[in-house]
């Protein structure tokens, strides 16, 4: 028997068909990882019989519960079914309007793309969406770009290059289409999932497996840093593990092979305010699981759902008013995060949006430097957005372009 190292070590997973039932061993998922924590606890309960002899006489394991995180870097569709999981809503594909006759026009960081006929809006194109012109008789250098829509009317599209490259004004261009790349997902008005997954640690040079199962994901942390990776961390709730010799996922799915993202690769804009100003942005989905026990079960054999909580924060540079009197006025404002893995202009992207926030501080800390805001922000339910509208009806979307 050989001793374990993380190197070897690895994370598998497959969604539940029923909650805490191990499914079948064929067709799961190798994950990435930087670190994966999960482990199985017990409550532990001791005797507080008073004894003559001055001694505990017994102690007791009781309810078995799983926890912990799986940490990793940013790509696209790597983590995908845990943030649909968490926003309880599988990801569907997006707008794909065909058979336009479509203008390219604007400038630089408003690039606009305007249809002869039909509505934008009715298709369901919306702010936050990342597009891509994907057939027509265009200039090379308009095809497959992705171009983050910042304002949505029935006939135009306004919009910026993720790689802040150029596109030429021509038009109309017959028999186009616009594409929204690849699927979204968000907190949907109703006909919530409530998923579950067994995910195996796989230890080949012990050889050893522990499979945890009704893991449901409580929490996503999504960090990005001015420098450095963006970085996704994933807290589970799970019911219970089994232990073996064998590998229990039998020939997983490899590991997704998309880019990493670091945060210099993309565009943020929260409150109108974008480009070098922010300097990290982190967000946190979270969506608590709790249990409860039962007499003559070590196990909880339901896990309920909580609402929807998302949070976050920036850091800013203090080179204009518009952050600190959006905290001061206490305004609504929107924040848009996309992060590609690399500077090509068709690259893998995992887009963010949340239509509807609010600022909660905007400390100034001080010295012989360029002065940062700190600014924790609260995602809100967008109102105003829905069908037809140039927004989401939801608190956060997510756009993946590896689906």
């Amino acid at each position: 028997m050989g001793t374990a190292s993380g190197v070897f070590k690895q994370v598998i997973y497959k969604p539940e068909t029923t909650y805490g039932v191990l499914p079948a061993q064929s067709a799961a998922q190798a994950l990435r990882r930087v670190t994966s924590s999960l482990n199985l606890s017990k409550d532990t309960y001791q005797s507080n019989e008073i004894r003559t002899d001055f001694q505990v006489a017994d102690f007791r394991h009781g309810l078995r519960k799983v926890g912990g995180t799986i940490a990793g870097e940013l790509s696209a569709k790597t983590y995908a079914d845990f943030i649909a999981a968490a926003l309880k809503k599988d990801f569907a594909a997006g707008a794909a309007i065909a058979g336009a006759s479509i203008t390219v026009g604007g400038t630089a960081g408003a690039w606009t793309l305007t249809r002869a006929a039909g509505s934008f809006l009715a298709d369901g194109v919306k702010i936050g969406d990342v597009v891509r012109l994907t057939a027509g008789a265009f200039n090379a250098a308009n095809l497959g770009k992705n171009i983050l829509v910042t304002g949505v009317t029935a006939t135009v599209l306004t919009g910026r290059t993720l790689n802040g490259s150029a596109l030429v004004a021509e038009g109309p261009i017959a028999s186009a289409t616009v594409t929204a790349i690849g699927k979204k997902t968000m907190v949907p008005q109703s006909g919530h999932t409530d998923k579950s997954f067994s995910i195996e640690h796989w230890f080949p040079d012990v050889p050893a497996g522990e499979v945890f199962s009704g893991c449901k994901v409580s929490k996503v942390s999504l960090s990005m840093p001015a420098t450095g990776m963006s970085t996704i961390s994933l807290e589970f709730a799970g019911k219970d593990a089994t232990a073996g010799a064998a590998q229990y996922f039998t020939s997983p799915t490899p590991v997704t092979v998309t880019g990493t993202m670091a945060a210099v690769n993309g565009v943020v804009s929260v409150g109108g305010v974008s480009g070098g100003t922010i300097t990290s942005m982190s967000i946190d989905i979270a969506c608590g699981q709790s249990g409860e026990p039962g007499i003559g079960a070590n196990v909880a054999d339901q896990v309920a759902s909580g609402r929807v909580v998302v949070t976050g924060q920036l850091t800013a540079k203090f080179d204009s008013t518009v952050l600190r009197d959006a905290f001061y006025n206490e305004s609504e404002i929107s924040a848009y995060a996309v992060f590609t893995a690399d500077n090509s202009a068709g690259a893998d992207f995992v887009a963010f949006s949340i239509g509807r926030l609010k600022l909660s501080d905007a400390a100034k800390d001080d010295g012989e430097k360029i002065l940062i805001q700190t600014i924790p922000f609260q995602a809100l339910l967008n109102v105003n957005g829905g069908a037809n509208a140039p927004t989401d009806l939801t608190t956060i979307a997510v756009q993946d372009s590896a689906l």
